[in-house]
């Protein structure tokens, strides 16, 4: 059988669904959710759940859930691990147990449908492609294969979703995500994706960009900078890839104090670098990080900075130094 083929028989041993997004949900992973719901519909599931960790804060992702009405609910992990028989569980956008998820490590999982790297991934069905430049791309495509009906919410979602995770067709994109967008076109609602696709930016966002810019240092087209401590997480992608487009700067990395975590947002459209592989180089040692070769982001538990923890001012300094250190050290020039 096909892989759509397999997925679909797969759901049809099944009596529920538990589609659980990455933390902080994108239009990629939310989309997919959908349709995969969508699909576990269609082979006669009727309880079926998105389930998120931690916020929606980008505001295009706010208003994806808002204008597109999308039913998620608070992620429960005692509700994952002592599902009843027929309770399948399915990642989308995402594949490991415990990787920028909530979910228990070593838990099983039924359906994982990706497009990000990663390594020992187990489930019962597996349909990871890290050369598509959408997990939206991959989840239009079974939709077609199985002939599910997809009406003007769900195409408007998948459309937005592959729009936003290549840069308007400008960042991984193949000739799927061509034919998906074709596809989906006639369905789309136009008014909808116009104001998904250009949503008000809150004063905080701004803020933190302008801080992101302020405090930029460029070593050999390389460009880190920090923003202190911020509540709007989505900003550092946002700054990352507007101080990507500095002349001269081929890579671009912006991090910043998030609750109680570092989060890292890295760009680099240099061929000669490998966002994902330096993240993850940097600080696979004492926290989560990887990607793209093009895009890629981290995170590092405040704890290793404990004894700063009641000093903002100390903390920052602590942050700011280790950071780009390794960094820079990651990518060969930490003598910078």
């Amino acid at each position: 059988m096909s892989p759509p083929e397999r997925l679909y028989d797969l759901l049809t041993g099944g009596s529920e669904i538990n589609i659980v997004c990455h933390n902080n949900p994108d239009p990629d992973c939310l989309a997919s959710a959908l349709a995969l719901g969508r699909i576990a519909a269609a082979a006669g599931i009727d309880e079926r759940h998105i389930l998120y960790s931690g916020d929606i804060s980008h505001q295009q992702n706010r208003a994806f859930v808002n204008l597109l009405d999308i039913d998620l609910k608070a992620f429960d992990a005692d509700a994952i691990v002592d599902r009843a028989p027929g309770s399948l569980l399915a990642f989308v956008d995402h594949s490991i147990p415990g990787d920028n998820n909530d979910v228990p490590e070593g838990t099983h999982v039924d359906v994982v449908v990706d497009h990000h790297p990663a390594e020992g991934v187990e489930a019962t069905f597996v349909d990871r492609r890290e050369e598509i430049g959408a997990t939206a791309t991959i989840m239009t495509q079974y939709l077609r294969a199985l002939d599910t009906e997809v009406d003007s919410v769900l195409a408007t979602a998948l459309s937005i979703a592959i729009r936003s995770e290549t840069l308007a067709y400008l960042r991984g994109t193949t000739r799927a995500e061509y034919d998906a967008a074709g596809f989906l076109h006639d369905t789309v609602d136009q008014e909808t994706l116009r104001r998904l696709v250009a949503p008000s930016v809150t004063g905080e966002t701004l803020d933190t960009i302008a801080t992101a810019i302020a405090n930029r240092t460029v070593a050999h087209a390389v460009l880190v900078s920090h923003v202190g401590r911020t509540g709007e997480r989505d900003a550092l992608p946002q700054a990352a890839d507007y101080l990507a487009t500095l002349e001269g700067v081929e890579t671009a990395i912006v991090f910043g104090i998030v609750h109680d975590a570092v989060h890292l947002s890295a760009r680099s459209p240099d061929p000669r670098v490998h966002a994902g592989e330096v993240l993850r180089a940097a600080f696979d040692d004492v926290g989560s990080a990887g990607g793209h070769h093009d895009v890629a982001g981290g995170q590092i538990p405040l704890g290793i900075f404990a004894d700063a923890a009641d000093d903002d001012e100390r903390l920052f300094g602590l942050v700011d130094d280790l950071v780009a250190a390794r960094l820079f050290d990651a990518l060969g020039i930490g003598d910078e």
